[in-house]
């Protein structure tokens, strides 16, 4: 018998060549003997013996047996008095005797809805993710999961995984239209099952890739995508999520600590493994809201293969690296932070991706996710690729990927990794090595488009998220609106700030005053964008040194400087981040192999470091001075910034909604100063509300006796003023008493 498939066809599906298998393989009505008849056709390699399997009216079930019809599997069977499909099954027994039945693939029609395909198609397709990867269908009664992928320059592709022994020929995938995805339905797989898309390119070639949606992998080294179906999870988070709809973070506290969970600590059961995400559930949570933290900002925590990449190098955009545990263990992780009150930020990277094999670069035999041109399309300095902004899809893949993140995983905030490296076509590069833009600019129009669509999606669809901008250069209008020609973001990372404050805290305190404007200059620009100061993990690594490490003086005087620095970052306008193990004054730089020097606490000065930050944090969310006007001159007022020669600066916080003040007097020597007049705004008697000279925190114990009152003696442009005892290295923190 010959098939009633066409020749060329049937070698297309065996040689996996064929875009559509599904108008080959499956139940088709054919011409048969000069009637209309309906033909079932499979293609099961390795199969000794196929039939068809067919329930009957009576309820018995039928075994057809089908004709062999090329020696590599493929088979057919022709029901001459049928004329209409009906319900089947595919039974297989192999040449080692096993026999297997089960629904066919191709029996199937495709899942996914032109109305899908044209949204994503345009970049507009917000929640692609519903649909894109691999997913859990029930479809006609019968359960498995549906596989799509864009790969829209291959010649074909199909799944494979532990489920066909890795054989492309099993699950051959179609091309649904124009829209370069494909698609298959496979009956019968559930939850845990690995898989990879393997895809043919124009050339011939033939390579497997890893899901650009899946929603897990395996653990490094391995590299395949796992189907990831639970029963959803039960969150407890409902009133968190209200509140975060409801609030305005800008005009509220927001001190971050910034954590590596691969090296904050390890397991007590297993002394070289880093605590899984439901121990940090029972450990990182309490720490953090003991030691006074409205956030937890995590670095990458998307998948990754390469540890010393700290997560920044991501090949799996939508699954929680497996190494600490399940996507739900990372859900359980973040509801016990929200029961706490505490936010969760993740670090994301859509500035740039790995070259790894199994990851997104030459996805489809062609350059489909990163431009080909390599002036555009690579990162020399980092070995990476950089994203298509101009591509619809690709973009779409990007912003959808965010809202994933706050939508399935209820994530308070994301900080954008290497924002400046996105919006210049020329940055790390020399000239002759990068393309400008249409007009003439440097600037990459393409990327700040993206960037804009990207905050509007997300503020848009979730309110009280936050989006911050880790972006090192002057580029105006990071943080304003969208609508007035911004790029949207709600704060960007000072890193003028940082750098300039962390140099002249290095410097010995003789030669401090000819730095005074390190300290000053900030603000000057200060109200120009709204800005979060941050102390992160790139100033504790690579031979910078730890934070502790940089001050200068002896063992006491690093502890004092460090106490002086946090106080004058908590003082200074703008919101605040701190790197793990920063807080209690750890020496070491930060090694992303081992965890923090927790055995440093045994120490009094350690332990007495992260009262201070602690106590910092508690002063800081209790006072509305410190908070609620960081973005304009309104919460800040100078007192004395000209004080060089003695290296002392002076000013007050403000708050907008009651106009009470805090005083910062900071003394950046060792010298004690004993007379020290200070103007103030308001006569009455001031509290010392934190010195960080007291012996709590391992100071010397030189202050005001813990209150002072004000002298009708005009200073520093007002009308009274306080007589002090300023302490070495140290910050004096005063409020007047209702």
């Amino acid at each position: 018998m010959r098939s009633t498939a066409a020749v060329e066809d049937i070698y297309k599906i065996v040689y996996t060549e064929h875009h559509d298998p599904y108008a080959v393989l499956g139940i088709h009505e054919v011409t048969y003997k000069g009637r209309s008849s309906m033909a079932v056709r499979a293609f099961m390699p390795l199969a000794k013996h196929a039939s068809v399997i067919r329930q009957l009216d009576d309820g018995n079930v039928a075994d057809y047996p089908m004709l062999r019809i090329h020696e590599e599997g493929f088979f057919e069977y022709v029901f001459e008095d049928e004329t209409a499909p009906f319900p089947y099954q595919l039974r297989r027994e192999t040449f080692d005797g096993a026999v297997h039945t089960f629904h066919d693939s191709y029996a199937f029609l495709p899942q996914l809805s032109d109305f899908d395909l044209y949204l994503f198609g345009e970049g507009n397709h917000y929640r692609v993710y519903d649909k894109l990867g691999a997913h859990y269908r029930e479809v006609n009664g019968v359960g498995g999961i549906e596989f799509a992928v864009w790969a829209p320059n291959a010649r074909s592709v199909s799944v494979i995984g532990s489920f066909n022994d890795w054989d492309r020929r099993r699950h051959a995938m179609r091309v649904l239209g124009s829209s370069g995805v494909w698609e298959i339905f496979i009956p019968g797989l559930a939850h845990g099952e690995l898989y990879k898309f393997e895809i043919k390119s124009q050339d011939g070639h033939i390579f497997a890739k890893a899901d650009p949606f899946g929603l897990a992998m395996e653990e490094r080294p391995r590299t395949a995508s796992v189907v990831h179906a639970p029963p959803p999870f039960a969150w407890q988070d409902r009133g968190w999520l209200q509140q975060r709809r409801e609030r305005d973070p800008l005009h509220e506290p927001i001190s971050i600590y910034e954590v590596h969970i691969g090296s904050w600590k390890n397991s007590a059961d297993e002394e070289d493994r880093p605590m899984s995400y439901r121990e940090l559930a029972e450990h990182l949570v309490p720490y953090v809201h003991e030691q006074g933290y409205t956030h937890v900002e995590f670095l990458p925590v998307m998948e990754h293969p390469f540890d010393g990449s700290w997560g920044y190098q991501v090949s799996g955009y939508y699954a929680p690296t497996s190494r600490f545990g399940t996507p739900e263990d990372f859900m359980h992780l973040i509801d016990a932070f929200h029961a706490h009150g505490i936010g969760v930020i993740l670090d994301w990277v859509p500035a740039h991706f790995p070259k790894d094999q199994h990851a997104l670069g030459y996805f489809d035999g062609s350059h489909l996710y990163e431009h080909e041109d390599p002036r555009k399309g690579e990162h020399m300095d980092w070995g990476t690729l950089i994203f298509n902004y101009g591509r619809s899809e690709v973009k779409n893949f990007l912003i959808a990927n965010a809202l994933f993140w706050i939508e399935r995983f209820h994530i308070d905030g994301l900080r954008i990794d290497a924002v400046a490296s996105m919006l210049y076509l020329d940055y790390s590069r020399e000239d002759g090595e990068w393309i400008p833009n249409e007009y003439g600019g440097r600037e990459n129009l393409e990327a700040i488009d993206f960037l804009r669509q990207l905050n509007w999606a997300i503020h848009s669809y979730f309110p009280g998220v936050m989006i911050m901008a880790e972006e090192s250069t002057a580029f105006a209008g990071v943080t304003h609106p969208v609508d007035n020609n911004g790029l949207g973001f709600d704060l960007k990372w000072n890193m003028g700030w940082m750098n300039d404050t962390l140099a002249y805290f290095e410097k010995d305190p003789i030669f401090r005053k000819y730095h005074h404007n390190n300290l000053t200059f900030s603000l000057l620009y200060a109200f120009s964008e709204r800005f979060l100061l941050p102390v992160s993990h790139d100033e504790v690594v690579h031979g910078k040194n730890a934070l502790i490490s940089k001050m200068p003086g002896d063992y006491w005087q690093k502890f004092a400087n460090m106490r002086l620095f946090f106080a004058y970052q908590y003082g200074h306008p703008g919101k605040k981040l701190l790197f793990m193990g920063q807080e209690f004054g750890q020496w070491n730089e930060w090694d992303h192999d081992r965890e923090l020097d927790w055995n440093l606490l045994e120490f009094d000065a350690h332990r007495q470091l992260a009262a201070w930050v602690r106590d910092l944090n508690a002063l800081y969310r209790s006072e509305p001075a410190l908070y609620e006007d960081d973005f304009s001159w309104e919460g800040f007022q100078w007192i004395d910034l000209e004080e060089a020669d003695h290296s002392l600066l002076s000013f007050e916080r403000i708050a907008g909604s009651s106009g009470e003040r805090l005083v910062f007097l900071c003394n950046f020597t060792p010298m004690v100063h004993h007379h020290y007049r200070l103007g103030v705004s308001v006569a009455g008697s001031y509290r010392e509300v934190l010195n960080s000279d007291s012996e709590f925190y391992g100071g010397s114990g030189v202050g005001n006796y813990g209150r002072v009152e004000t002298e009708e003696v005009p200073h520093h442009k007002r009308e009274c003023s306080l007589m002090l005892t300023v302490p070495p290295l140290g910050v004096l923190i005063l409020k007047k008493e209702d």
